[in-house]
């Protein structure tokens, strides 16, 4: 391991767990632990898995004016989003563009009732994303990291019931709720949400009582530490992007197919039409269509097809039409699954795709997403 990896405050219960460790984004993370990825992808759809996600950023906006609605509509000017439509103890899902409509990032932006705005980002995107803020925001709200805080997601269909034991008030949340609860003696922000696809909360907790929270949850009956190489097979099943794999500064929220995370207000004829980076042609790609989107990807037989794989309308390879972002087998499904981008006129679903793997052109074709149903408590 080099030494300039940074380490996350569970780093020494992942150990103690029997977790193989390895370098993502920076820092020393699990990618397995002794079950295995297999094992621990099924877990959680089936019973509830714990994520390690303290590598993310996490960062506050608080309007200068002490106003929730300027903090909003400040952000309104980085991201498509209606954030000022976001109601307390609420969250929404928002892309960070440039100026030609490349995404940034994407980010969770959470409404801590009149008081704040909370951000989680990606972890490798986290330092390029707060400077962005501070550059843009700086005048009208007060911008903070909060490197101090961790977070531990809880996925699948048990973890209801498993965060209900220690937090009952988590009950009655439904999904994208957010709530200040006491969680094993320590104060947490929690959210209803998560990157599985599967019912599940995120729970963010000063970095001192990160321990206690995991191991508290740890056990309970159904829960199981899972690494994350199962987070990206979940993630993976269920549709969801990653950044850096999927979504990048090269694609567009239309071509990515995220369009629902423009909400009418933000899109032409709406009240707070366009005024974040890149509107101009993200709006007119809504209106009139993308060169080429994201699509689901089901390939024939047993072998799964990686990022990268090139994607061809013919079997013998002579017209490209695309490539794969993220590809694996789909302990869930069955079968390999992956996402990736094809050029308009190849995206609906059952559209005859050829992956080319290792020299041969592989039988696939386009299918719908998400490969499994989600499990959101709406």
């Amino acid at each position: 391991m080099s030494r300039d990896l940074l380490r996350t405050p569970l780093y020494d219960l992942h150990l103690s767990l029997g977790a193989r460790m390895v370098p993502f984004a920076g820092y020393d993370m699990p990618v397995q632990y002794k079950a295995g990825v297999m094992a621990e992808h099924l877990h959680t759809r089936t019973a509830a898995g714990l994520f390690d996600v303290s590598h993310m950023g996490q960062v506050t906006l608080r309007a200068r004016s002490g106003r929730i609605a300027d903090a909003a509509l400040a952000l309104e000017r980085l991201v498509p989003a209606d954030i000022l439509a976001l109601k307390p103890w609420r969250q929404r899902y928002a892309l960070l563009t440039d100026a030609q409509g490349g995404i940034l990032d994407d980010l969770m932006v959470s409404r801590l009732g009149d008081e704040a705005l909370l951000l989680v980002v990606n972890a490798a995107c986290k330092d390029a994303d707060l400077a962005h803020l501070t550059a843009a925001l700086d005048g009208d709200c007060v911008v903070e990291a909060l490197p101090e805080r961790a977070l531990i997601a809880l996925q699948g269909p048990l973890a209801g019931a498993a965060l209900a034991r220690l937090a009952p008030a988590t009950a009655e949340m439904r999904f994208m709720d957010v709530a200040e609860c006491d969680v094993a003696g320590v104060a947490c922000v929690v959210s209803r949400s998560g990157y599985t696809g599967e019912d599940g909360f995120e729970l963010g907790m000063a970095s001192g009582a990160a321990v206690r929270v995991a191991e508290a949850l740890l056990a309970q009956e159904g829960v199981a530490p899972v690494g994350l190489g199962a987070r990206d097979s979940l993630r993976l099943e269920a549709g969801l992007c990653l950044y850096g794999s999927d979504i990048d500064r090269t694609t567009t929220p239309i071509e990515a197919g995220l369009d629902w995370s423009i909400q009418k207000s933000r899109r032409d004829g709406g009240a707070r039409a366009g005024g974040f980076p890149g509107a101009e042609s993200v709006l007119a790609q809504l209106r009139d269509g993308a060169p080429r989107r994201r699509v689901g990807i089901a390939v024939e037989g047993r072998a799964p097809v990686r990022g990268g794989a090139q994607l061809f309308a013919d079997a013998q390879g002579a017209v490209p039409v695309g490539r794969v972002t993220s590809g694996a087998f789909g302990p869930t499904v069955g079968a390999p699954v992956a996402m990736g981008y094809v050029a308009a006129g190849y995206e609906a679903t059952g559209t005859a795709l050829f992956a080319e793997l290792r020299g041969k052109f592989l039988p696939a074709r386009v299918a719908a997403l998400p490969f499994t149903a989600p499990g959101f408590r709406r």
